[in-house]
């Protein structure tokens, strides 16, 4: 029979919890399982694919629920936030077995995107965002709790918060509650990211060590919110923050998302994995730290020259000092995520073979700064500096922690025998305690004469004798004093064994508490160190990344770019693309130099489809950011400005997320440039115009090269199918063109893949369509309607207006309506531009309207 569901105690205990945090899941603690109930628990058995059931099901209106085990939560709990989702851990804060009535629980922690501490993180950051809107600008801060970093900068508009909070790839962004922000729902449409509001609190007091350096209110309040939610969500101590640094974007070579994912920085465009990148490439670091740090070095290239060449010349001293870079590497291979590890003392999280690590990581200091010296201590001097060794962090763990200590630190075995007179006492009355355990049941055997009597141990009744029943009988009378009587067994005590049983088990239970006690106090001595072990990470984590630089440049035979603060002129020659030369082997790859002098800033790319325009542009932007990161780069020689600014439009593809068509996408790309490109920025426009119909695409081809001339936007390399646009070589000084090269050999095309002074002669669209496997009848056909279309244009004559050559419009209408219409469309036709599908379908199509006639 059912019955109307009666609001518990505990029910009442967690739904005052819940109301607390109401944009969570509330993972209450019950025993050993955290449960979720109502609208959790629906949610939650959907994401994490767990049972749903529920509490009360003889009620009318049972209570859904579910719940995940409390040691193997982790996974679960990654799920969901991994599912753009947060996580209040509500824990039971007593003994239950100890508390009369309902045992006190409280949320301990928030787990969210933006500040969950993954173990699988490796080399990623995770950064969490806070921003406020001013009347003119924006402030953004944003940190790392797993690495402690911290930083705040003030932006001018909507696309510089876009863009930087995609560089960063934050899952989370952090706004002030109650104030109407109209960037939040464009950054959740755009960019994904969880929007969470907080009620600002001024404790700026608290916080007031980390704003040392902040002298902008704006970068005050930005820096406070976002600390203030921090604490609010952990709940503990985040003495590894680290003081806030204020830097500005245009610090570095800017480069907004579209350039970003054009030129496949971190991502490959295919499949948005790592493997394809540029990152992919140059990664042979040796450390998560090094990891994190190339990243970082690659999404914000350098635009001061000294600091550029500084890195220069540690990569040349590394390449010079082979034996000794091997070295340093063997070295770095030994150590481990400093920065997360002091994360992990701060939060309290930190265990036995934490500290191990971090031991192992400072023994190969002293060998690395050797090194260091041996290579060229005077470029090294800053470096060598930096690095504190911590002798006494060292010798502490050393003499304090086992090697092969457990993952908890709670079972014991933590702390190395001879660190602690007391615990060696315990530890000596629990081994002579079991040996004499061990020796009283081989006396009893010999004395009773009982071979199968044993001494066991369990939790509720301690050590005990064991006699079978059928041994019983055996027993002298008044031998032992009965205990416990089973089946098959009699279990007994003897007054010596009761007492060995108290040392021994008060022994356990104060080794236990006392070992746990000297971790603690170890881990609090280890957090004093936080501040010298972030300045060392951050040392190890750069020479990481210089030694990667100078080992793929040695591997893949780079060389170090001259660079110039002043002159405009690019000299670059037997240029790569560094990630397309390892996918195709040196051995195919086809290098190709680049010259663009002081007044020549356009150079106008013309030449087939699956030439290499587009491969041949991207290089050039690679290189300047290899080289602007510090790095050598895949050229023999290269000479090259220090760039301020990088543009691209390259490849075709819808903006799904604010639903902007191809085309559309192509425009935006291309005002970003033609709005914000200075004479020092570098602009890369592959096929601009070729979303929209032929004169159209043309005609905006050819204004966007006169603007970019007029206006002076820096380097510009645009290429075209559109070969009218080659007569303005003759009319805009800054331009020239080049081309791609390809030849025919007995009708069939093969690209040569290297750039040659002046315009393509033709286009090779039907070489191209032909080599994508189209059927030999409809290239044949193509090929008919071509020459017929050529020779028309020739017998109606053309016009040239505005520089742009094309059929014209006025030439003698033919009688056939039909055939004019397919005149009209195939004179715009671009083939190049168009799957074989497209092709295929399209010349069905005229053919039909032929045969009308």
């Amino acid at each position: 029979m059912s019955q109307k569901t009666k609001q518990t105690p505990m029910m009442e205990q967690y739904f005052k919890i819940k109301e607390q945090y109401p944009d969570a899941f509330l993972f209450y603690r019950l025993g050993d399982f955290y449960e979720l109930f109502h609208d959790d628990a629906i949610k939650a058995a959907k994401i994490l694919e767990i049972t749903l059931t529920s509490r009360n099901k003889n009620a009318d209106d049972p209570i859904p629920m579910c719940g995940v085990p409390y040691h193997s939560a982790t996974e679960y709990i990654r799920t969901l936030i991994h599912n753009g989702y947060k996580v209040a851990i509500c824990e039971q804060m007593e003994d239950p077995k100890a508390t009369k009535g309902m045992v006190r629980r409280e949320v301990v922690q928030v787990l969210t995107p933006g500040t969950y501490m993954d173990e699988k993180g490796g080399s990623s950051n995770n950064f969490l965002v806070a921003i406020e809107e001013r009347s003119s600008s924006y402030a953004l801060a944003y940190a790392d709790i797993t690495t402690g970093e911290l930083r705040v900068t003030l932006l001018d508009n909507q696309d510089a918060v876009l863009n930087e909070i995609q560089a960063l790839q934050s899952k989370e962004v952090i706004i002030v509650e109650g104030k109407g922000s109209a960037i939040a729902p464009v950054l959740k449409q755009r960019l994904g990211v969880l929007i969470s509001s907080h009620k600002k609190v001024d404790q700026s007091d608290n916080y007031a060590h980390l704003l040392e350096d902040l002298t902008e209110v704006a970068c005050q309040s930005v820096v406070n919110l976002l600390l203030d939610y921090l604490a609010v969500t952990q709940k503990r101590s985040l003495t590894h923050i680290q003081t806030a640094v204020r830097y500005q974007a245009d610090q570095y070579l800017k480069m907004d998302a579209y350039a970003r994912r054009n030129l496949e920085l971190t991502l490959s465009i295919r499949d948005q994995q790592k493997a394809g990148s540029l990152l992919w490439l140059m990664d042979q670091t040796k450390t998560a730290m090094g990891g994190r740090r190339l990243k970082q070095w690659l999404e914000k290239p350098l635009i001061n020259k000294t600091e550029i060449e500084s890195r220069q010349e540690k990569v040349a001293s590394l390449l010079d000092h082979y034996f000794e870079r091997m070295d340093i590497n063997d070295a770095l291979s030994s150590v481990y995520d400093l920065e997360r590890l002091v994360a992990k003392v701060s939060f309290g999280n930190v265990n036995g073979r934490d500290l191990i690590q971090l031991k192992t990581s400072l023994d190969q200091l002293p060998k690395i700064k050797q090194l260091l010296v041996q290579v060229d201590e005077a470029i090294w001097q800053s470096t060598l500096s930096k690095i504190a060794e911590m002798p006494e962090l060292r010798d502490l763990i050393d003499q304090a922690i086992m090697e092969d200590s457990p993952l908890l630190i709670t079972e014991g075995n933590v702390i190395k025998d001879g660190y602690n007179d007391q615990l060696d006492y315990y530890r000596d009355a629990m081994a002579n305690g079991k040996k004499w355990i061990a020796a009283l049941q081989q006396q009893e055997r010999e004395r009773t004469g009982i071979k199968t009597l044993k001494i066991g141990y369990n939790r509720v009744f301690g050590y005990y004798i064991e006699v079978s029943k059928a041994n019983v009988l055996n027993l002298p009378e008044g031998l032992y004093d009965r205990k416990q009587t089973l089946t098959n067994a009699e279990r007994f005590i003897t007054p010596e064994l009761k007492e060995k049983e108290r040392i021994i088990l008060e022994a356990e239970e104060k080794s236990a508490t006392l070992e746990y006690e000297l971790f603690i106090a170890i881990r609090e001595k280890v957090k004093h160190y936080s501040e010298d072990l972030q300045q060392l990470a951050k040392q190890i984590s750069e020479l990481d990344v210089l030694q990667s630089f100078a080992e793929i440049s040695e591997r893949y035979h780079y060389n170090k770019p001259i660079l110039s603060a002043t002159s405009k002129h690019i000299h670059i020659t037997e240029g790569r693309h560094p990630v397309v030369e390892e996918v195709l082997g040196k051995d195919q790859y086809v290098s190709n130099n680049l010259e663009m002098t002081n007044d020549n800033n356009i150079l106008l790319v013309t030449g087939p489809n699956m030439s290499g325009k587009s491969t041949y542009m991207r290089q050039l932007a690679l290189i300047v950011i290899m080289a602007q990161m510090g790095c050598y780069v895949p050229a023999e020689t290269a000479e090259l400005p220090v760039f301020d600014q990088i543009f691209t439009r390259i490849g075709a593809a819808d903006d799904l997320y604010s639903g902007q068509s191809t085309f559309m996408v192509e425009m935006v790309e291309t005002n970003q440039a033609l709005q914000f490109a200075t004479e020092r920025s570098l602009i890369l426009f592959d096929e601009i115009g070729r979303g929209t119909a032929t004169y159209d695409g043309m005609a905006l081809a050819e204004a966007i090269l006169k603007h970019l001339h007029r206006h002076d936007k820096g380097k510009v390399l645009f290429s075209t199918h559109y070969h009218e646009l080659t007569a303005l070589e003759e009319e805009l000084a800054g331009l020239r063109n080049v081309h791609v090269g390809a030849i025919e050999q007995d009708g069939e095309l093969v690209f040569l893949h290297k750039i040659m002074n002046g315009p393509a002669d033709k286009s090779y669209g039907l070489h191209v369509a032909k080599l994508a496997g189209m059927p030999e009848s409809l290239i044949t056909e193509a090929g008919e309607i071509l020459h017929r279309l050529e020779t028309e244009a020739n017998l109606t004559g053309s016009v040239v207006e505005e520089g742009i050559s094309q059929l014209s419009l006025f030439g003698e209408l033919e009688e056939n309506i039909n055939e004019k219409q397919v005149m009209k469309e195939m004179s715009e036709l671009r083939l190049e531009n168009m799957t074989p599908m497209d092709i295929m379908y399209q010349v069905n199509q005229w053919k039909k309207m032929l045969d009308k006639k």
